[in-house]
């Protein structure tokens, strides 16, 4: 089996390299580094390993094609996608769910291959409905500052299901919900990370609008092990489907844990609200369950512990999947 995940040497796609590695595929990482970092894949040296420094909202080169070979599988992960992405670079967040999925559609649909596309809970938007179903159509704001993600997700749905419909290949959607774990950017302005590195530091955490929203946080081996089952599900049935751990914790609650875990000596502080930041985020996972089998079992608790002792040691850390 020969696998090719865009955006692999990033925060989930290097985990899924990891594993498909684990299973005895051959896998083509493909990554610009525009959010990856060539630190996530550095260990990964097997025969059986190819990295491919790429654009995918450009098309491949006549040499990269001969050497990507004949996938079965198109695990599409590539697209930023944090806080931080949406201010800085939201063209590029545009263009990955425009440009970037035509082209992975394109190598699909030449090599006969399953295609897994890496949608999110964003679709939904700041939700009116709780837990939120994949029958539901979302209360998205289409021009807001997270619009460039949450609307770019929405249209690259619409155009892998016109691809489907019009070339039948095994189609697969995933709606990830918060994900967390070693090899997130201590940077990228998503609630774990930011809430670790300034515990660790010592520094106020700052929970916007009085952390009273909610979400629901799903451990990245368990996440893994949900795409690797959805891309398995017949090929008639291509979801949407939700992947996440249904557990839901409000944000100043989260950010006490973290202070207790860390044995920091932070203090919470109030910030203000972002713009169209959801006030309640919870899968439903029925369908998830239903299709793939999927239950998560890592608790919030051993995931944070993990996760705050690679932020530690990053590179003392044992970070397979």
């Amino acid at each position: 089996m020969r696998s090719l995940i865009t955006g692999g040497a990033g925060f989930i796609g290097s985990h899924l390299c990891e594993k498909l590695l684990d299973l005895g595929h051959e896998v083509v990482c493909v990554d610009n580094f525009v959010t990856g970092d060539p630190r996530n894949i550095a260990h990964l040296k097997a025969p059986e390993f190819m990295l491919i420094e790429h654009d995918i909202n450009l098309p491949f080169r006549t040499d990269q094609i001969k050497a990507i070979g004949k996938i079965d599988r198109v695990y599409h992960l590539a697209c930023p996608a944090s806080p931080a992405d949406y201010k800085e670079i939201p063209l590029q967040t545009l263009w990955v769910n425009a440009a970037g999925m035509k082209n992975m559609l394109e190598l699909a649909v030449k090599n006969g291959a399953r295609f897994l596309h890496a949608s999110t809970s964003e679709v939904y938007g700041d939700p009116r409905e709780h837990p939120q179903k994949e029958s539901y159509w979302g209360h998205v704001n289409p021009i807001g500052e997270r619009s460039c993600y949450n609307e770019g997700k929405r249209y690259a749905e619409s155009m892998a299901m016109a691809y489907y419909r019009a070339y039948r290949i095994p189609l697969k959607i995933a709606r990830i919900f918060n994900t967390f774990g070693p090899r997130m950017r201590k940077t990228d302005g998503r609630v774990i990370p930011e809430f670790i590195t300034r515990a660790l530091a010592g520094e106020p955490l700052i929970v916007n609008g009085g952390g009273t929203q909610t979400r629901s946080f799903c451990f990245i081996d368990d996440m893994i092990l949900g795409l690797l089952a959805l891309m398995d599900t017949p090929a008639d049935f291509t979801g949407p489907v939700n992947l996440g751990n249904p557990d839901e914790i409000s944000i100043i609650d989260l950010a006490r844990k973290i202070i207790t875990l860390t044995g920091s000596t932070s203090i919470v502080r109030v910030g203000a609200m972002p713009q169209d930041d959801p006030m309640k985020r919870k899968p439903d996972i029925t369908l998830a369950q239903k299709y793939c089998g999927f239950k998560p079992v890592i608790s919030l608790e051993e995931g944070l512990n993990k996760t705050i002792a690679y932020f530690q040691h990053p590179m003392l850390t044992k970070i397979a999947s």
